[in-house]
């Protein structure tokens, strides 16, 4: 997987749903994981040619956890040029010493996209950029038709008013093959998460359901993915663009 297959997707979905403006301050959360910090190297070479001008600015929520090591991830931001704010927090400490949650993932992401989105007003930004690939798309859809049972998954571009900030997601055309291919290709500096709750979640669970669903009837990830498209979800289209 090439850098400049990455932008190509990105162009695309960027393109398809309209998610860069000129002037934008674009704020890319970065975890550490494959996912963000392929979302990273594609913006920072789509900056270089794309007609609309727009800045970038790295953002981390530091957990607390004892055992995350950034100083990889600084590197590669100062490498590149770009503009890096870690946030420090207690998030770990009130989670898993404090009230001990037994299912702690929401409230984490609670706290989390909170902290992030604080710091994102703060360094400037109108938009933030997350780095949800095509799999978690489908995956969100199977997750909400299993325990919710509605048809639904997040929308490409989602206006949050109360922040008056713009949540974008440029990778959701890409799978995550193609991430684990080009991180494996450029050397990524990946950050493995300290989390305890890490891969024990019902996410992980639905994950390895659409493996052995796509390895059982091959193309079935791409059919549910097209269906989303097609299916007259809010903020969607369908291949002729219409919503």
């Amino acid at each position: 997987m090439t850098l400049q297959k990455v932008l190509s997707y990105i162009r695309r979905a960027v393109d398809d749903y309209r998610m860069i403006e000129p002037g934008d301050r674009i704020a890319v959360g970065i975890s550490g994981g494959k996912d963000s910090l392929t979302l990273l190297y594609g913006l920072h070479g789509l900056m270089r040619f794309y007609p609309a001008p727009f800045q970038i600015h790295a953002v981390t929520v530091d957990l607390g956890f004892d055992n995350l090591n950034l100083q990889e991830i600084q590197q590669l931001c100062d490498r590149l040029q770009i503009p890096y704010t870690i946030v420090k927090t207690d998030i770990a400490n009130i989670i898993f010493q404090e009230r001990k949650e037994s299912n702690p993932c929401s409230l984490c992401a609670k706290m989390r996209k909170g902290a992030l989105n604080e710091a994102i007003k703060a360094v400037g930004c109108n938009k933030v950029a997350y780095a949800h690939h095509k799999d978690d798309v489908v995956e969100t859809m199977l997750m909400s038709l299993i325990f919710e049972g509605r048809f639904h998954t997040f929308r490409p571009v989602t206006y949050l008013d109360r922040m008056d900030l713009t949540v974008i997601r440029p990778l959701m055309y890409m799978s995550e093959a193609d991430v684990v291919g080009f991180v494996n290709k450029f050397q990524v500096p990946v950050v493995k998460s300290p989390c305890p709750a890490d891969g024990n979640t019902k996410r992980e669970y639905v994950k390895e359901l659409l493996k052995q669903l796509n390895q059982e009837n091959p193309g079935v990830k791409e059919r549910m993915f097209t269906a989303i498209q097609k299916g007259n979800l809010e903020g969607w289209r369908d291949y002729n663009g219409k919503q």
